[in-house]
């Protein structure tokens, strides 16, 4: 798998990253033991998580495969801070003692010094910014982040933010954000922000929910997210006629190449301006070496074009 720098940092990434958000939950240990080792065997090495993924479940079971699955150097651990669950409750927090006591517990769990990159999992306007800010620059202060960034912050938030920390010299390098064929709305100003102020975009969701794969052509698989109750409207959404036109072009794009629908969106993606790694969460193996293939896949320019105006 080939490697692109994050942003205009130093950090060199695999430009496909595998996400944990189903980890300890949907799926156990061995298949996600399973999953991390044949991400590794195809040249991937940026793995996503966050301290409320699974209530601290995902980062638990990285911290266990690190020196057994794999060598901490080896591993860009990505992971985030901000949200987590109170039983059934949903709670954001980014000031800065909620922040760093998350960051500590994290990295208890990873049963690491570092993590490679640290996001503010979302924006709130409950905490100023520039205390939230003032969480990332003490990480990197301090060495338990390398590297620090956003997640779901649209073009000026992520502006402001990258302002606040150009003033201490401290890079804002990443913006997690949900990106595909279908949802394209980071195309408006967080494409072009981030082209020009030099951060990288780490698209969640690349495959619109699984929309993309066309698993939902005929109807709504019994093993799906969407016919799941830990997800409840998780693809709803997506599945509307506009959506259908789209999965439609997919499905007689991967036809014609002879490749599945899910290798035709990522790569797709994978190419669009200012993307650096789309991050890709399998429910089974079989379905992690699907979007792996996509590495191989490079869109001929006339059926881009033909996409890109579809799904406009």
């Amino acid at each position: 798998m080939r490697h692109r720098r994050l942003g205009t940092s130093g950090l060199s990434v695999s430009r496909m990253a595998l996400g944990t958000m189903t980890w300890g939950t949907v799926l156990d240990g061995e298949a996600c033991r399973d999953q991390l080792r044949t991400y590794l065997d195809a040249g991937g090495n940026l793995l996503d998580t966050a301290f409320g993924y699974g209530g601290g479940a995902a980062e638990s079971l990285v911290g266990s495969f690190l020196g057994d699955v794999v060598a901490r150097e080896d591993l860009v651990i990505s992971t985030k801070a901000g949200i987590e669950r109170r039983g059934t409750e949903r709670v954001v927090d980014t000031s800065r003692g909620t922040l760093l006591r998350q960051l500590d517990t994290s990295l208890r769990r990873l049963q690491t010094d570092h993590v490679d990159l640290w996001l503010v999992h979302t924006w709130s306007d409950e905490a100023p910014l520039a205390e939230t800010m003032s969480a990332l620059e003490y990480a990197v202060g301090s060495g338990k982040a390398r590297y620090v960034g956003v997640s779901n912050y649209s073009g000026w938030q992520s502006a402001r933010a990258f302002s606040l920390l150009e003033s201490a010299r401290v890079p804002l390098v990443a913006n997690e954000v949900e990106y595909s064929m279908i949802h394209r709305d980071p195309e408006r100003e967080l494409a072009p922000a981030a082209e020009s102020l030099g951060f990288g975009l780490l698209p969640w969701s690349p495959l619109a929910r699984g929309v993309l794969s066309g698993k939902y052509r005929n109807g709504v698989p019994s093993d799906s997210r969407a016919a799941s109750r830990d997800f409840p409207n998780f693809v709803e959404r997506f599945l509307d006629g506009r959506s259908t036109t789209i999965v439609e072009a997919v499905a007689t794009a991967a036809r014609g190449l002879q490749v599945s629908p899910t290798e035709v969106s990522l790569a797709w993606l994978r190419d669009r301006p200012g993307v650096v790694a789309p991050i890709v969460g399998a429910r089974t193996t079989a379905q992690l070496r699907t979007a792996l293939a996509s590495e191989d896949l490079e869109l001929p320019p006339q059926l881009v074009e033909a996409l890109d105006e579809i799904s406009a």
